[in-house]
């Protein structure tokens, strides 16, 4: 256990911002097992926006949300012309 303050106070801020992550990376997560279960242009959409929110809340990296989003659009993309 800590015995600085100031060591506490990171020890319980990261802890909160641990739990957050964790939320939102199981959101997202959620989100695309969705959409590869049942692809539609409504689910891309709204997973496109979810990988895009995780993004700017810096969950994830900004080229990780475009490799995310860019390999969901081709597989969507080569469904649909099966």
């Amino acid at each position: 256990m800590a015995n600085i303050k100031s060591a506490e106070k990171r020890i319980r801020t990261s802890a909160k911002k641990t739990a957050k992550n964790r939320r939102v990376k199981t959101k997202l997560r959620n989100v695309i097992k969705k959409h590869r279960s049942a692809p539609s242009a409504e689910t891309l959409t709204a997973t496109a926006s979810e990988i895009d929110r995780a993004a700017a809340k810096g969950v994830i990296h900004k080229n990780t949300a475009a490799r995310y989003k860019s390999r969901l659009a081709k597989a969507s993309k080569r469904t649909a012309s099966n």
